[in-house]
């Protein structure tokens, strides 16, 4: 499994946000959760690379083990993630730095990977997600959909064993959802196991190999992608139709 979680409840102050949360999701696989606003998702998402520290449950993920019982350490958090990316929903590009200085900055000072490594690295990415001839601009200069696109360059720069994705296609119009879903579907096929949250059904229909239906905080339902056709409960049959 690349990704277990077993029994996480997670708080805000006194506020439950998720309760005895349990999932495995294999390696390679596209995680998909999904359910409305204040579901869970994104808590969930956060919990995954430890941006969210659970009061209770285990977590495996990428061959990191943490029961919290007590708090894991700087190192063991640091450790996580280099092997767990994340693309959040605002971008966080490095506003003062050019698309390729966003890609190489952490990779060299993180994994201390030389500037020419560094660079050539980049280049394979920058091809990759057609962002070549951005290389040289500042992120005010690029549209939101490229900004995505250089956000995904950045989490793959670590290769990582695990992307998160925080609504990756949010505000973002139907020419450039297409893009964005055709770049993950492109990124499954090369054997990364991804974690997308979504509140929109055909983003999810068109990405996921597993999918987790979310509500208040609790599981529903998950499985398989055979689920949007015949979904187990009344309350995620009740959401796809909508």
């Amino acid at each position: 499994m690349s990704i277990q979680l077993n029994r996480i409840d997670c708080f805000y102050g006194a506020n439950q946000a998720l309760f005895d949360i349990t999932l495995d999701c294999p390696a390679g696989e596209t995680l998909v959760l999904l359910g409305p606003s204040g579901a869970g998702k994104s808590s969930l998402l956060r919990v995954l690379n430890l941006l969210e520290m659970p009061r209770a449950g285990r977590l495996t993920i990428a061959g990191n083990q943490f029961d919290f019982k007590q708090a894991p350490g700087e190192k063991a958090i640091r450790e996580l993630r280099q092997n767990v990316g994340m693309v959040f929903q605002q971008y966080n590009l490095w506003p003062h730095l050019t698309v390729r200085q966003n890609l190489i900055e952490a990779p060299c000072r993180v994994l201390a990977l030389s500037r020419t490594l560094a660079n050539a690295r980049a280049d394979k990415l920058l091809d990759r997600l057609r962002l070549t001839d951005f290389a040289d601009r500042f992120p005010l200069h690029l549209s939101g959909g490229q900004q995505q696109r250089v956000a995904i360059a950045r989490a793959l720069m670590m290769e990582p064993q695990v992307l998160l994705f925080d609504e990756p296609t949010a505000a973002l119009d139907p020419e450039i959802t297409a893009q964005i879903v055709s770049i993950i579907r492109e990124l499954a096929e090369t054997g990364i196991t991804q974690v997308i949250v979504t509140h929109e059904v055909e983003v999810a229909r068109k990405t996921a190999s597993r999918i987790v239906y979310m509500e208040n905080g609790h599981i529903v339902e998950q499985g398989d992608a055979s689920h949007f056709a015949k979904p187990r409960t009344e309350a995620f049959a009740h959401y796809l139709s909508h």
